[in-house]
């Protein structure tokens, strides 16, 4: 889910009550949303948890965002992990950089994301179906 629609949902959750920790990676989208608490891991978009497959990275990010979340002291409290994607900071130019690709890599890449669409096809279609059995 896209940092901004998730920002929304958390703005909505706390006017109803409900305290909310962001963990994201998109620093400027977050914080121009203005969600009260967030945590900013400067990783590739989609690891705001931690990094791939690392149980230690991932639970040392949950551990900083429930600690945000109990001691916030103001609205719109920023956090930065310390963790660090790389010592190397050249990943944030080469990390899914198609013009750094070859032709063969961009083609599986393509391929495996049309599997993905056509699965998620799929599930519409299924629901869509069901639905429609109900009525």
């Amino acid at each position: 889910m896209c940092h901004q629609t998730v920002s929304l949902i958390a703005r909505h959750l706390e006017a109803s009550g409900i305290a909310t920790v962001i963990m994201g990676s998109a620093k400027d989208i977050v914080e121009h949303c203005g969600v009260p608490r967030f945590l900013f891991s400067d990783f590739p978009l989609g690891n705001s948890a931690g990094k791939p497959n690392d149980s230690e990275s991932q639970a040392a990010t949950l551990e900083l965002a429930l600690h945000l979340l109990e001691h916030a002291a103001v609205p719109r409290t920023t956090v930065q992990s310390p963790q660090r994607w790389s010592a190397d900071v050249t990943w944030k130019v080469e990390f899914q950089n198609v013009a750094l690709m070859s032709a063969e890599e961009i083609a599986r890449r393509r391929a495996e994301f049309d599997k993905i669409k056509q699965v998620g096809q799929e599930v519409r279609d299924a629901t869509e179906a069901a639905r429609a059995n109900q009525t």
